[in-house]
């Protein structure tokens, strides 16, 4: 059969199919080749150059392998710099963390506003405090705080009765207290039962002044463990803890046994001991979980405020899966803790 000819479709097709990439699985990366088909592709696996491609990439794999790997990256990021446009790219020891950067002009127009928002807020709570700076300055100009001037209490004559004037001409501490407290009576009876009650409202105010001080001082602390224990983090593993294995990948044998941590490396992985065999395994905290034991024995918190304390299992809720400890450990001790997560907390060895 004679060859298509050049503007027949079939001629036609095989041109374009020969420009562009056709299928990964034909596609031969030591020798940047794409094959056309299944045929195609077996025939350039046996012929010679891919041979040859082949013992020079066995001589120095590595050296391939981050060529290929480093080729991605650039062609990787010119796609999202052309197509998405800016991007922040950093690489962590996780992986690489890319983060989308808006141009939206809505999204722009509405981050402006509610910038323009928050600072027209403070605004006004910067004039609010002024103009209640400025009230107090205005109420106390041209007022004079008028200090009590204290004398002592003497007679020349024992035998003499000590008599209490209420008059304008009386002394200077008196007057005084005559014009500082005008709730006093016209006789001196009145004003000692007077003293007296002032002197015990400011004792009794003085001890609710303390409690006070101490509720608002326990209120602080409260709000700071609130915070500590809505704090948690992504890693859990503690020495001494007895875990259970989860993962079917280690076989039968290690299914759903449990194992006392002994090491933790690098937060993620721990170094366990099987109970009943005794081996050693390294195992990542994704293929563990927590053991509940029962009820009065001891466990350690692995998350939240109370993170590493010890205490000692008090009741389980199985409705809301959690359980209430009471710690056992630090200057917590004695505490009582509710609404503790299963996965937070571990039965010590």
């Amino acid at each position: 059969m004679g060859k298509a000819d050049f503007l027949s479709p079939k001629a036609i097709a095989n041109r374009i199919k020969s420009k562009g990439l056709q299928k990964l699985r034909w596609y031969c990366q030591m020798c940047q080749k794409q094959c056309r088909d299944e045929n195609g592709f077996k025939c350039h696996c046996m012929s010679e150059s891919h041979q040859r491609q082949l013992l020079l990439a066995s001589e120095n794999p590595q050296q391939f392998m981050d060529y290929f790997s480093q080729e991605f990256r650039n062609d990787f990021l010119e796609l999202l710099r052309r197509r998405f446009g800016l991007c922040k790219v950093d690489e962590t020891p996780k992986g690489w963390y890319i983060q989308y950067i808006d141009r939206d002009p809505e999204t722009i127009r509405r981050q402006q506003e509610q910038e323009r928002k928050k600072k027209q807020d403070l605004d006004d709570e910067e004039k609010t405090a002024k103009f209640i700076e400025q009230q107090v300055r205005r109420g106390l100009e041209g007022k004079e705080l008028e200090k009590p001037v204290y004398t002592e209490l003497s007679r020349e004559n024992e035998e003499e009765k000590v008599t209490f004037n209420l008059n304008k001409g009386a002394s200077t501490s008196i007057a005084a207290s005559s014009k500082t407290s005008s709730v006093l009576g016209a006789n001196a009876l009145k004003m000692v039962e007077g003293a007296v009650k002032r002197k015990e409202s400011a004792h009794s105010s003085g001890q609710s002044k303390e409690k006070k001080k101490k509720s608002a001082l326990d209120e602080i602390m409260e709000l700071e463990e609130e915070k500590k224990r809505t704090s948690r983090r992504d890693y859990w593993l503690q020495p001494d803890i007895i875990v259970k294995i989860i993962t079917k990948k280690l076989g039968e044998k290690y299914h759903k046994k449990k194992a006392v941590v002994k090491e933790v490396i690098d937060k993620y992985t721990a170094v366990v001991k099987m109970i009943d065999s005794g081996d050693k395994l390294k195992l990542d905290q994704t293929h563990l979980e927590t053991v509940i034991p029962a009820p009065g024995k001891k466990v350690m918190v692995l998350n939240g405020g109370y993170r590493g304390n010890e205490g000692i299992l008090e009741s389980i809720n199985e409705k809301k899966f959690s359980v209430t400890i009471i710690i056992d450990s630090g200057p917590l001790k004695g505490r009582r803790v509710e609404d503790i997560q299963y996965e937070d907390i571990s039965k010590l060895a």
